[in-house]
């Protein structure tokens, strides 16, 4: 599975999160909201395509919204509220020019984001692989 295995590196890259702390520089900023994003983006298309091989049709849409409520009803994912929630965040990537967008996303990720891609990552091992 492709997909997971690129999901599976975005998340470890995504550890280096924690190595930084306030205040940030500008490149950090971006860094850092850059290695949420990656993670997501790689998150929902791996649950995608293991979706689609196990058989569930509405993960054939390519909505990430659509996958995300679909792995919630199979069970691959826990908190759909949370992941919905990250999904708002990736979507305002495309404005963490604004330092405060970018402080969100940092923080929402180190307190709750990087929590659920690793329950993901160990959800598919032990689940559905």
């Amino acid at each position: 599975m492709k997909k997971f295995e690129n999901f599976r590196q975005a998340f470890q890259n995504l550890g280096d999160i924690f190595q930084y702390q306030e205040p940030y520089g500008n490149v950090e900023l971006t860094g850092l909201v850059g290695l949420f994003e990656i993670c997501f983006e790689q998150a929902w298309k791996a649950m995608k395509e293991i979706l689609e091989q196990n058989g569930f049709s509405p993960a054939q849409t390519g909505s990430p919204r659509m996958i995300l409520k679909t792995a919630f009803q199979a069970g691959m994912i826990q908190n759909e509220e949370l992941w919905l929630k990250a999904l708002a965040d990736r979507n305002l990537v495309s404005h963490s020019y604004h330092k405060e967008i970018a402080l969100s996303i940092i923080q929402n990720t180190k307190d709750d984001y990087y929590k659920i891609f690793k329950d993901l990552v160990q959800s598919i091992e032990a689940n559905w692989m």
